[in-house]
């Protein structure tokens, strides 16, 4: 065994009683203590350094017995585990260790003078005992007081493992629990820049952090204790129960006013619009904005309840549904979300059985219908929210820092009332059990967003279904491949490709705001129609979702042969007609069109070809022939993609 001192402070600092001897005195010293029963070390002298080699050949290994003392201690058994230490120690004093979990004993049990006296024996056998070194910092540090002391020991652990950033930490929490701030921020920061994935680390810099009162930067490295702990160990719910601390101080801190007026001010530049933000004591929500257009007015109007917690964030959130809306609306894709009774009476025929559970129950049939009410808007709320929220709270998470803590707390309250709704005994026993598994999902996905966002993880809370979970899943995967580079409007295609799936979108419609406007508005309407009576012109943001997903799913296959089948039934069809005959079909089959046509619908009729009745691609295949035939230089302005289709079926036809 060889063990090497370098002769310097350090060594001095272990054996204080070397420390003005000359190197005749360091010898005969290290020989002293190094003696055990018959075997004496050889020490050379040689430069700096001293080498002390053992004989340890006939000294037997005690592995079993310091293996039980490890498990001793673990138990918190001290008493018995000092025991069997003391005994291996007498048998050999040579092995470090032993002398190290003595230390860590005896400062456990309150005795840090003898803790010290074995810890420096530890460090006598061998210098770069990393926890030994560690141990006595700490015992000095919390114990003594004795900061200058500590700080000898901690630096030479660095210099053993300098790369060891979990006792780097470690150093920098000691000194941290001292309000020695200064040192504790020097050791967190080398830690962190050795490795920056370390949750402790982040841990130790937020209550620094805090202690000064930078609660912002608190928050940041909070936030990330929790976000790189995949455990929910101590540490976990330490930070989880830190960060709600200090995003309640940071928003009394933060002037979160100012952040939402400066938002305000650029939306009314943006939209021409003035935007009113008013405080309502009696709102049942808490934040709504109401657009201007809907309201007769000449501002939007946001009202928020003042009682709401970091009601900040609500009134950004509701901003940015405007913001959203102006950009969808400057290039003419803005939507509304419409549901009226022919929406609400095929939502009473799904959860009839719910509503007969309750008639079974005596519940009188108005308040039934008011309950039918109330689930049926509110379901309707949260089909059209979920999946714009998700857009929202990440354009405010990445463009706003200093919201972040409103945030944090907003959407704490919002998942756990959303977690409530979906697992409540009494809600679970009286909602509809298919609306409930489709709102749990909806749920699900916001919790997903909320865990990316601050790494609070919720996800067990919903006690989701294999399927519900997997559902989400998919929706939060659509939703990332959208979010980076989101344009206007695109929310709404992810609001319809989820109703879709879930097959909820016959409980509302989508209709582009521009269509609506003129729809409702009398002399608009028939302006519109004479200039454009076929809606060529018509820039319609659903009509083209539309057909851009017929085009992509029948782009999926080379041909459709039913569709090249009925074309050259068209071509037979359109034969012996004259063009304004074909022309006049045309026209007909395209004003139908302009209320879309269903490829896998039937039973189309039009008024110019009596008595003939058409499928979905049926009615497809004959608009696009009547147009080729009577009007060819307008077939791309369909947008029907069966170019491939109408070549083929010219050639079948001329074949004939």
């Amino acid at each position: 065994m060889q063990i090497i001192h370098k002769i310097d402070e350090f060594l001095f600092t272990i054996f204080p009683e070397m420390e003005s001897a000359n190197t005749a005195d360091i010898k005969s010293a290290l020989e002293a203590y190094y003696t055990f029963g018959p075997f004496r070390p050889e020490v050379k002298i040689e430069n700096d350094l001293a080498v002390v080699t053992i004989d340890v050949s006939a000294i037997q290994s005690q592995d079993k017995d310091y293996q039980k003392v490890v498990s001793l201690s673990e138990k918190g058994k001290f008493a018995e585990a000092k025991t069997v230490l003391q005994e291996l120690i007498s048998k050999n004093p040579t092995n470090s260790e032993f002398h190290r979990i003595l230390g860590q004993i005896l400062s456990e049990e309150g005795d840090q003078e003898e803790a010290i006296n074995s810890l420096i024996d530890a460090l006598r056998w061998n210098p770069q005992n990393g926890w030994a070194l560690m141990m006595m910092g700490n015992i000095y540090t919390k114990h003594k007081n004795d900061v200058d002391n500590a700080l000898k020991f901690y630096e030479q652990a660095l210099k053993v493992h300098p790369d060891d950033y979990n006792t780097i930490t470690n150093i920098g929490v000691n000194l941290l629990q001292q309000g020695n701030t200064d040192k504790a921020k020097y050791y967190f920061e080398k830690a962190l820049s050795i490795n920056g994935q370390n949750p402790n680390t982040h841990y130790g810099l937020a209550l620094l952090e805090e202690m000064d009162d930078n609660l912002l930067t608190a928050f940041h490295h909070v936030q990330n204790a929790i976000k790189l702990n995949p455990n929910r160990d101590g540490l976990y719910q330490n930070a989880i129960r830190k960060i709600q601390d200090i995003a309640q101080k940071a928003v009394q801190q933060i002037n979160g006013k100012e952040i939402y007026l400066g938002y305000k001010h650029q939306l009314e530049e943006q939209g021409g619009t003035e935007v009113l933000i008013k405080a309502d004591n009696q709102l049942e929500t808490a934040a709504k904005i109401e657009f201007a257009e809907n309201y007769q007015r000449k501002e939007h109007v946001l009202k928020y309840n003042p009682n709401s917690l970091a009601v900040e964030h609500l009134i950004m959130h509701e901003l940015v549904h405007l913001d959203f809306t102006i950009q969808a609306r400057q290039q003419g894709d803005n939507q509304l979300f419409i549901s009226n009774d022919k929406h609400k009476d095929l939502f009473k025929k799904d959860v009839a059985p719910a509503l007969k559970r309750l008639r079974k129950k005596g519940v009188p049939e108005d308040s039934i219908e008011n309950y039918l009410k109330s689930i049926f808007e509110g379901f309707n709320r949260q089909i059209y929210n979920a999946p714009v929220d998700l857009f929202i709270e990440h354009f405010l998470y990445n463009t706003y820092e200093k919201l972040r803590p409103f945030q944090f707390l907003s959407l704490d309250r919002v998942i756990r009332e959303g977690i409530h709704a979906v697992t409540d005994k009494t809600v679970m026993e009286n909602a509809p059990r298919n609306v409930i598994s489709k709102s749990r999902i909806y749920n699900l996905v916001a919790g997903m967003q909320y865990k990316e966002l601050f790494g609070v993880d919720f996800l067990r809370e919903y006690r989701a279904t294999p399927f519900e979970k997997k559902t989400a899943e998919g929706f939060y995967e659509e939703f990332k491949e959208y979010r980076d580079d989101k344009a206007p409007a695109e929310e709404y295609e992810v609001l319809q490709n989820w109703a879709e799936d879930l097959q909820v979108a016959k409980y509302f419609e989508l209709e582009g705001e521009q269509q609506y406007r003129k729809r409702t508005n009398m002399d608009e309407f028939v302006e519109s129609f004479e200039q454009d009576p076929l809606g060529l012109d018509d820039h319609d943001p659903v009509k083209d979702r539309e057909m851009k997903k017929f085009q992509q799913s029948q782009g999926a296959e080379d041909t459709n042969m039913a569709v090249v089948m009925y074309m050259v039934d068209a071509l037979q069809y359109f034969s012996e007609m004259p063009e304004e005959k074909i022309k006049k079909i045309a026209f007909d089959i395209a004003m139908q069109g302009t209320q879309g046509f269903d490829p896998n619908g039937k039973d189309y009729t039009v008024s110019s070809m009596p008595g003939k009745t058409f499928s979905g691609y049926k009615i497809l295949a004959y608009y696009y022939i009547s147009w080729a035939l009577a009007i060819p230089e307008m077939v791309s302005e369909l947008q029907l993609p069966y170019d491939k289709e109408y070549e083929l079926a010219l050639k079948m036809y001329k074949q004939e």
